[in-house]
């Protein structure tokens, strides 16, 4: 059997990079995926079609997570979804992934870059596990898609930085909050990973060579090297993991 087998899944920020690896790879170990995105709706449809072509099922959600009223809407196509697909509205997996960066050294920081960057890559995460737990079974799991940014100085997106710390320090106290119900949280810190929101970083031969140099394997790394890391904090076997902050990035700056 499928290590998912019977469960369902929301990943946010699914439509592309890390985020449709985790969707596809949860899919593939047997789980009903809820794939978010916020507007590249082509993008979402791929990863939907790369799923149903490996014979996994999955669902779409639109919804803006850094505006008003986002999450809610999420939750509330989430319950309709899911109860489409036959799985009611429990929620046994929530990654939270969606995520926008902001390169921006201290003198260049802008009220409105801050406002956006935390609204989405912390103060939605809140009330998205939030609203998750009210769905979720005892021995359910919330994976938190962190940076190695908040292990690793990097000032030239220090709002970014800081944005993806406070989620580690809240995915530590949400572990404590809900060990009672044997649900565990734990957050995947990816270091450079070859995706659209590093593009402008890899543009030559020489800057894509400089990033992979940060890791001790001396490669970018790939969607599906983060993915089967959540993949397996997703599954029983992880059951005795919580309140960890995972490093994925292949050893960065060891």
């Amino acid at each position: 059997m499928s290590a998912l087998a019977g469960k369902t899944a929301l990943v946010t920020g699914a439509s592309r990079g890390i985020g449709r690896g985790i969707a596809q790879k949860l899919a593939q170990d047997g789980a009903v995926v809820a794939v978010h995105f916020r507007e590249d709706e082509r993008a979402a449809e791929g990863t939907l079609r790369a799923i149903r072509d490996s014979g996994g099922r999955a669902f779409a959600i639109r919804a803006d997570l850094g505006a008003p009223g986002g999450v809610e809407s999420l939750y509330a196509q989430f319950d309709t979804g899911a109860a489409r697909h036959g799985t009611g509205s429990g929620l046994d997996v929530l990654v939270n992934n969606a995520g926008v960066s902001g390169s921006a050294r201290i003198d260049e920081v802008t009220p409105e870059l801050f406002d956006r960057i935390f609204a989405v890559n912390t103060k939605s995460l809140v009330f998205m596990a939030q609203r998750a737990l009210k769905r979720m079974p005892d021995g359910g799991r919330i994976i938190n898609v962190s940076s190695a940014a908040a292990r690793i100085a990097y000032p030239e997106s220090c709002v970014y930085s800081m944005s993806k710390g406070a989620v580690d320090t809240f995915t530590l106290a949400l572990a404590k909050e809900v060990g009672a119900r044997a649900i565990t949280v734990n957050s995947v810190r990816p270091g450079f990973v070859e995706t659209d929101m590093n593009a402008g970083k890899r543009r030559t031969k020489e800057a894509a060579a400089e990033l992979a140099s940060w890791s001790v394997f001396d490669r970018l790394g790939q969607p599906s090297d983060v993915a089967d890391i959540v993949a397996f904090l997703a599954s029983e076997s992880s059951r005795w993991i919580t309140g960890q902050c995972i490093d994925a990035s292949g050893g960065s700056r060891l």
